[in-house]
């Protein structure tokens, strides 16, 4: 395994703090075992998210020292304007403060109840956001997404037989658009290959439905095909972005990702009446079109960020430092899911806890005692944030993967740092049986994994006890 090699050096440096087991265990009691209740600086390694966690270069300060604050017509605004122009090609670019924002516009301007949107796998936020306007968020990605140990190389690929089985079932009437997550982050981080995009956007050419990308991981989804589809190996990163937004008819951006910037995001997009529309939304909620919720220093910021991000030899440590980790626990033993993704590595949790059943939350279980032992902060992507409940039944239906996501934040730690993280994990492994579940005691109406709280189940057993 090849260590990789930082392409920067440490300019600026921010302490941490380290915590006791005692203080996280008191810590978690208070949070009511939810790690997003947690305070930040009672976290070591915080890999809660890649999601506006970035360090900024020094040419992106600089930016900031050059911020227009113009509530109209902020140069800051026309720089990003050229510059996602020259590598999403979209005629409109509209700011938004981040990336559900963009989702939020965009859905709420085009689609109806009754409609449904597929995807190869909606994330949260954009789940979220289609079902609030009524309609189904249908995932729509290859079966081996599913299958933990496949390692085929474009596993975020979409299923394009499926998706057409889907139009002729459900009618071209009720798909406004289709969407491409890339990559493809519900399902481990994991690619979509240029021939999938191209066979999707011929489907649906033929059906006159729009291609839209959930672009916030674009540089990553392109150092993939760069490095793993026939054809791509010589080209430079930005010719392979413009080849994939070239079949698109526009995006939703969260530039907290590969925009490099801790707040910020667009939707780019060809159609002149949805830009109109979405433009006279955006005033309403966001701000004018040329700010979108944000000061000109952070479009300055997240101008230079999108150019930053195509990089190589970034690219490659960016993703070399993910797989660094992914391949320290895959030769230990700790199973997780592969291939290893762009931006986390996923720790299966079925796996890692067979003890714990999904009704009691083993990944979010795995998450707790990582903190708890290590101060180690990850995120459950599995019961808690994507069950549903029959509404016949009244039951939890489980998601198909219970996983725990490690979200490297980009240009953060070192390698030395995230060493001590696989060494963390491995020592957890090899005593998983002492981890008990959680029940889930309080949870909200939508994406109630920001704000559940749980319950130890060992906690319960021996209250119980002590009172009989």
């Amino acid at each position: 395994m090849k260590f990789p090699s930082e392409p920067f050096k440490i300019k600026v440096v921010e302490p941490i703090r380290r915590t006791t087991r005692e203080e996280r265990d008191r810590l978690l009691r208070e949070a009511g075992y939810n790690l997003f209740h947690v305070p930040a600086e009672s976290v070591y390694v915080d890999l809660l998210t890649d999601s506006g966690t970035s360090a900024m270069s020094d040419n992106q300060w600089a930016g900031l020292m050059l911020g227009d604050e113009s509530y109209a017509g902020s140069k800051n605004y026309y720089h990003l304007e050229e510059t996602v122009r020259s590598i999403f090609g979209y005629k409109h670019v509209i700011p938004t403060h981040q990336g559900r924002m963009a989702e939020n516009l965009l859905f709420s301007t085009v689609v109806k109840s009754g409609m449904c949107i597929p995807n190869n796998i909606h994330f949260d936020t954009t789940r979220a956001n289609v079902e609030h306007q009524g309609a189904e968020a249908l995932d729509v990605v290859i079966k081996e997404a599913y299958d933990p140990h496949c390692e085929l190389p474009f596993k975020g690929n979409m299923d394009v037989v499926r998706l057409e089985e889907t139009i002729n079932r459900v009618g071209r009437n009720r798909i406004p658009l289709v969407m491409l997550t890339i990559t493809n982050n519900s399902g481990g981080g994991q690619p979509v290959s240029m021939d999938n995009i191209r066979q999707t956007r011929a489907l649906l050419k033929r059906h006159g439905i729009p291609l839209f990308f959930d672009a916030c991981r674009f540089a990553e989804n392109c150092f993939f095909i760069k490095e793993r589809e026939p054809g791509y190996a010589s080209k430079p990163i930005l010719d392979i972005a413009r080849e994939l937004f070239s079949y698109g008819d526009g995006c939703t951006m969260s530039a907290k990702k590969d925009g490099l910037v801790n707040i910020g995001g667009f939707l780019s997009l060809n159609d002149d009446q949805w830009a109109q529309d979405i433009t006279n939304m955006l005033i309403l909620v966001e701000g004018f079109p040329t700010y979108g919720g944000l000061a000109g220093r952070d479009l300055e910021a997240m101008s230079r960020g999108l150019r930053e991000v195509l990089d190589e030899d970034y690219l490659s440590f960016r993703v070399g430092q993910v797989r660094y980790l992914g391949e320290l626990l895959d030769q230990a033993g700790v199973p997780i899911l592969k291939p290893i993704g762009g931006h986390a590595v996923y720790l299966n949790a079925k796996e890692f806890l067979p003890h714990i059943p999904q009704d009691q939350c083993p990944a979010q279980s795995l998450a707790v005692a990582l903190y708890r032992e290590y101060g180690i902060r990850g995120v459950e992507i599995g019961t808690v944030m994507f069950g549903k409940k029959d509404s016949a039944t009244g039951r939890t239906i489980h998601p198909e993967l219970e996983m725990v996501r490690l979200a490297i934040p980009r240009r953060v730690y070192t390698n030395m740092q995230i060493a001590y993280v696989a060494e963390s994990i491995i020592e957890l492994y090899c005593r998983r049986e002492r981890i008990h579940g959680l029940s889930l005691i309080y949870e909200a109406p939508v994406l109630r994994h920001f704000t559940a709280r749980f319950e130890e189940l060992e906690e319960r057993h021996l209250a119980q006890r002590a009172a009989s």
